[in-house]
């Protein structure tokens, strides 16, 4: 059976965690950025975790990781 292919779009959005879960960059942080306050401006730059919900398909995007 050939080898399944990444899909590189996932790759370089997402990330995998040492404990399996997948990281993301967090929405609204590339334009009207005047009308955001400096706090919600600096808490758009840390990464969180995918949802429980997503992260099926983020998986399936991602076949060679854990």
């Amino acid at each position: 059976m050939p080898k399944m292919k990444t899909k590189r779009a996932a790759a370089k959005r997402f990330e995998i965690t040492g404990s399996g879960k997948i990281r993301r960059r967090k929405a609204y942080k590339s334009h009207l950025l005047s009308d955001k306050t400096r706090k919600r401006k600096r808490n758009l730059r840390k990464k969180t975790l995918v949802s429980k919900a997503d992260e099926k398909r983020v998986k399936l995007a991602l076949p060679y990781t854990k």
